[in-house]
């Protein structure tokens, strides 16, 4: 039975997934889940298991997993008991040649992502850490659990990189169980016969350049295709690779991985063209001498049938392109939203307050907190030797502590952020803009108690820059400064970057993190003193913004005009903000890109 046949609906094609996997899971790297908590999910993790073999290690990764017992560390019973170091086997050890759960893997710690991708990468677990030094065989599978909702950010690129397939089980939600479409002696079976499966040139060419058409960078994705054709021939019984194979490699790993539309076909341009009279045979020739007619040779041949190859490929691909493709090509990269912060502030390391992520060596002074466990991890293995040196008996039962041995907690809490918006009060536009900005400082405080931002609200008109809504959490103080908030006069836009610096940089002393959102399109008129006059005002806002950028925060700038000019995108760049034309917001709008901006501030600054 052909593999596009059987991959015909979501549930076969997730069971086909499944049974790619199990044969050749190390080659693969495994997979991203993008689903929650549910039946679907849990039968086909079961799918999974049952085709890998139950005797094969299964271990699940919780998201806050210290490294101690990610990588192995000091067994402290047995070193105290033995006298002699004695090394714990880590996680990623015990699960060599199986697979690991990595649970809620969009919240997982850099660190931990980054051990997991070493050792995908070299194949071993290397512990260097209590007196240890060790490096472990360790090569497993991964598959990576993702369920962030909406706009949340999910896994790191360098995880996905990775990863083979990515399976969404939105399409799957109400399946309750998988039928496996191959049982475990097929998938033994096909193991012993994929190291002698043969690939031709042709089609490690044609897979190539489908990845090329469709805008795939990574060259591990083309490495993932040729493992599936191979695993797909393997499974066929087959010891060569054919089209369908690559045709299937290009719908589970190039499609997924398109950033570009490919190209259209070849045939759909040639109908397009005015048909052109054929060339004449030359004279002496009957149009029907088929025997002096040349046919092509073997390397002319060979060409069409690469060409032929890659149509094919390409055109299984774009059958298979995720759905959305085009509208994300077209509006290019305008997404704000970057890295995998979360919404709920920027981790900061602390001393003494916050979720503790680890111990450092460090002097037992006023505040630090020690943890005895990991001090006495990092006495242990000196204890023969101390005992020695001191001439005491090794039946012993002291532990003998040192100040060198000290190990204090580390800390990492969630910081506050502020956003500040910058409105610019003047001009005949001023009104909408004042209704605009209203609507969308009260549209975020509504979830600032969830997201622990603070708002801040800052107006410029005529002469002056004023705070009118220092940055706060209380939704009726916030109405209350709304309420007032004037409009019309000049435009000293070089006075709001000025009070935007001085807001900024008590927001960071505060050991908070500032975002600011202008809202301006970005023709100066009055200067810092004052003064009408556009060329002064415009070198002294373009000062005042070069002073901003220097003071190293996140910063918008949507220009609310309704014909953008070249004013404000100088001063954007000048202020290193990103720049949004968006002459006719509504306040959502203005409450969404101010989202998105602070969830890129927070990428950047992780």
């Amino acid at each position: 039975m052909d593999m596009m046949d059987q991959a015909a609906s979501p549930e076969r094609t997730a069971a086909l997934i499944a049974a790619l996997i199990a044969v050749d899971p190390y080659g693969l790297g495994g997979l991203r889940i993008k689903s929650g908590p549910a039946a679907a999910r849990d039968s086909w993790l079961s799918l999974l298991r049952t085709l890998l073999g139950t005797d094969a290690p299964w271990r699940k990764v919780p998201v806050n997993i210290p490294e101690s017992r990610l990588l192995g560390g000091l067994d402290l019973t047995a070193t105290l008991g033995a006298g002699r170091p004695v090394a714990e086997r880590g996680l990623l050890v015990e699960a060599d040649g199986g697979t690991i759960i990595l649970a809620m893997a969009e919240r997982a710690e850099v660190a931990t992502i980054s051990h997991i991708i070493a050792c995908m990468d070299q194949g071993h677990v290397r512990l260097e850490r209590d007196g240890l030094g060790l490096v472990t065989p360790s090569r497993f599978c991964v598959v990576a659990l993702d369920e962030a909702i909406g706009d949340e950010p999910g896994i790191v690129p360098n995880l996905m990189d990775r990863l083979a397939f990515d399976l969404d089980f939105a399409l799957l939600a109400q399946t309750e169980m998988f039928e496996a479409l191959f049982n475990e002696q097929a998938i033994r079976d096909a193991r012993t016969r994929l190291k002698d499966v043969i690939v031709s040139n042709g089609m490690i060419e044609a897979l190539c350049a489908a990845a090329m058409a469709l805008g795939i960078t990574s060259s591990r994705a083309c490495l993932f295709a040729l493992k599936v054709a191979r695993i797909a021939a393997a499974l066929a019984g087959r010891n060569h690779v054919i089209e369908a194979d690559g045709a299937l490699a290009a719908e589970l790993i190039l499609a997924p991985r398109a950033r570009a539309l490919p190209p259209p076909q070849s045939a759909d341009i040639d109908e397009s063209q005015p048909n052109e009279p054929s060339p004449e045979p030359p004279a002496g020739q009957n149009e029907g001498d088929e025997d002096t007619q040349t046919d092509p040779g073997p390397e002319q041949k060979s060409a069409l049938d690469d060409l032929d190859l890659t149509d094919l490929i390409l055109e299984a691909a774009r059958a298979a392109l995720p759905p959305g493709l085009l509208e994300r090509i077209q509006q290019g990269n305008i997404s704000l939203r970057m890295g995998a912060s979360g919404r709920a502030g920027l981790m900061r390391k602390t001393k003494n307050r916050g979720r503790v992520t680890g111990t450092r060596a460090g002097e037992l002074v006023s505040g630090a907190r020690l943890n005895v466990i990991e001090t006495m991890r990092a006495a242990a293995p000196w204890q023969t030797l101390r005992r020695n040196a001191r001439k005491v008996s090794a039946a012993t039962t002291r532990l003998e502590i040192r100040a060198q041995d000290f190990r204090l907690n580390r800390y990492r809490q969630r910081s506050e952020t502020a956003t500040i918006f910058v409105v610019d009060g003047s001009g005949s536009h001023a009104l909408n803009r004042m209704a605009e900005a209203k609507g969308a400082v009260e549209l975020l405080l509504h979830d600032c108690y969830a997201r622990r931002d603070n708002v801040a609200l800052i107006a410029f008109r005529g002469a002056q820059a004023e705070i009118l809504l220092p940055p706060t959490r209380s939704l009726v103080r916030a109405k209350r400064a709304l309420a007032g908030l004037p409009g019309g006069g000049g435009t000293p836009l070089a006075l709001g970057i000025d009070a935007t610096i001085e807001m900024a940089q008590a927001v960071l002393a505060k050991g908070q993190m500032p975002c600011a959102i202008f809202l301006t399109d970005g023709r100066a008129n009055i200067s810092r003193d004052g003064t009408p006059g556009r060329t002064m005002a415009e070198a002294d806002a373009m000062a005042a913004a070069a002073s901003l950028r220097l003071v190293g925060i996140r910063c918008l700038l949507i220009d609310t005009s309704p014909r953008p000019q070249e004013e404000g995108r100088r001063i954007a760049v000048a202020m290193g903000a990103r720049y949004v034309p968006l002459p006719f917001a509504d306040a959502m709008a203005l409450s969404n890109v101010a989202r998105h901006a602070l969830d890129d501030a927070k990428g950047l600054a992780a």
